[in-house]
């Protein structure tokens, strides 16, 4: 299956909880007409591809936010290889390891005086 056909697929079947969705940045594996069209027929949501401009490495643009968040959540060793059997509970794991991270800041950013 194409990436494309991939993405498709996935904004489908999560269309329920996505509605308020407004824009969808991607690479250039998801660039093309018919990609923007059938996202935009699902959700009604805009699709701006972040492309590269110079053959050597460059932080893209908001790209980094993926790849952070990415690095924030294998610091919980239980998502560092994908042990369950049911993705809810994959899923399930990824809200415990933002919701650990979120307190910690928060218990950081407390004045206790």
């Amino acid at each position: 299956m194409s990436e494309r056909l991939g993405g498709v697929v996935l904004v489908h079947d999560a269309v329920e909880k996505i509605l308020n969705l407004k824009l969808i940045w991607v690479d250039s594996g998801y660039s093309g007409p018919r990609f923007t069209n059938s996202i935009a027929q699902l959700i009604n949501a805009k699709v701006e591809v972040i492309k590269r401009t110079k053959k050597e490495f460059e932080v893209l643009p908001r790209r980094w936010v993926v790849e952070r968040t990415f690095a924030w959540l294998i610091k919980n060793r239980r998502l560092v290889v994908d042990y369950e059997q049911l993705p809810e509970m994959s899923e399930a794991m990824i809200y415990a390891a933002t919701i650990r991270l979120m307190l910690r800041r928060l218990a950081c950013n407390q004045n206790f005086s």
